[in-house]
């Protein structure tokens, strides 16, 4: 339950360290914002309350040495995510598709998310998101070509793909964002893999000298649109573009774009076992 409570109180060092430099390069409004952002952050790590009333939804990836029990896990993590639910306090997100009703302890059909994979290494590691509801409606998947982006199969196209993305979100994902790109794939895995580019750090380099340069390319570009922090203008929209690479298929080409807004609540909780 402890890293369920760190993930929704404590922002990461460097998501923090992002904004305060985002914050020099902004004024006006944009500024205003920033500060009162970076005063919610430090509030909120001081008095371990959530970072923001949507504490979103828990996504839990777990690596494992084959010994361990899934069942054992996923029960474990259950049990603390209803706990966390209580005494974090985490907001009750987990409402039935068609009857409309909340569980009340974020539990549910596919709620909280949980990816399990098989480990050589001695330990489990869990590495945890918790992923607002707003930055998820503002999720893109493309297909290549798209004429109307007049986008082909190459990265010029994938750029097209994430720049149009960032255009029609404007503020509504709670800029500043991280933005996740998967190519490639299914039209699934692509966005869940979109999505699991959160877990790099803001400050790291793409070890694909390609994807590198499209990073670097697309953060520039997205920042020169004038969005600003909320969609008010005045500075900067985007912190970090991270982007992964997945083997199509030849008849398809699957471009998926996704937000994580400025509380990018993610952390990492190893265990030797």
């Amino acid at each position: 339950m402890e890293l369920i409570r760190q993930a929704a109180t404590d922002l990461p060092c460097d998501v923090e360290s992002a904004l305060r430099d985002l914050r020099a390069k902004s004024g006006g409004v944009a500024r205003e914002v920033l500060d009162t952002i970076l005063e919610n952050i430090s509030i909120a790590r001081e008095k371990s309350l959530p970072i923001c009333q949507d504490t979103g939804t828990p996504v839990f990836y777990v690596r494992h040495p084959q010994k361990v029990s899934q069942q054992d896990l996923r029960q474990n993590i259950l049990s603390a995510v209803a706990r966390a639910t209580v005494e974090v306090p985490l907001r009750a997100n987990a409402v039935d598709a068609v009857c409309g009703k909340n569980s009340g302890d974020n539990i549910g059909p596919g709620m909280p998310v949980i990816l399990f994979q098989e480990s050589d290494e001695n330990k489990v590691a869990v590495d945890l998101m918790l992923k607002g509801g707003g930055s998820e409606n503002a999720t893109f998947l493309y297909k290549l070509p798209d004429r109307t982006l007049s986008a082909g199969r190459d990265l010029a196209g994938v750029e097209k793909c994430v720049l149009d993305a960032v255009y029609r979100t404007q503020g509504k994902a709670c800029s500043p964002n991280i933005i996740g790109v998967g190519i490639g794939g299914l039209s699934g895995t692509s966005i869940s893999f979109s999505q699991k580019q959160f877990f790099r750090r803001i400050d790291d380099v793409n070890p694909d000298e390609n994807l590198a340069r499209l990073e670097k390319s697309l953060l520039e570009k997205a920042n020169s649109l004038g969005i600003g922090p909320m969609g008010l203008g005045g500075g900067p929209s985007v912190l970090a573009v991270k982007a992964g690479k997945l083997a199509r298929h030849p008849a398809s080409f699957f471009v998926a774009v996704s937000f994580m807004c400025w509380a990018s609540r993610v952390k990492t909780l190893e265990v030797e076992v």
